[in-house]
């Protein structure tokens, strides 16, 4: 059930449910969460906006996901590999993608009327 930010430049404007759609492919993938699992949020800034950093274009993206504590090394290298590959085919440069990965406890999300996660089942494992 992960939450997911993404920041990125004035470039993708016109190209947003595609820049979505790639990153939701990845965290499905690689995260085995349910097709239904869904909370992406697309920033995109002007370059008066935001500062990158240094050498890099407006293409620079950085996507923050907030998600269950237990994944496995593996499902976050896959998930690593599955942003960039997806990004990379939308434009933006490998080399121009940041990824930062918060693991929050599952008594620390409110969910379904106000109730902790870990006192719900999910549908899903999150140890993969």
């Amino acid at each position: 059930m992960p939450s997911t930010r993404i920041t990125t430049g004035g470039w993708a404007r016109g190209s947003e449910q595609e820049i979505i759609k790639a990153v939701q492919s990845a965290l499905l993938s690689a995260l085995k969460i349910p097709e239904y699992d869904r909370d992406v949020v697309l920033d995109i800034s002007d370059a008066a906006a935001r500062i990158v950093p240094t050498g890099l274009s407006e293409h620079y993206t950085r996507i923050e996901v907030m998600m269950f504590s237990g994944r496995s090394l593996e499902a976050k290298r896959a998930l690593y590999k599955g942003l960039v590959t997806n990004l990379s085919l939308l434009g933006v440069p490998a080399t121009e993608i940041k990824i930062i990965l918060l693991e929050v406890p599952a008594e620390n999300w409110g969910l379904r009327g106000g109730y902790p996660a870990s006192e719900i089942d999910l549908g899903f494992t999150v140890d993969v």
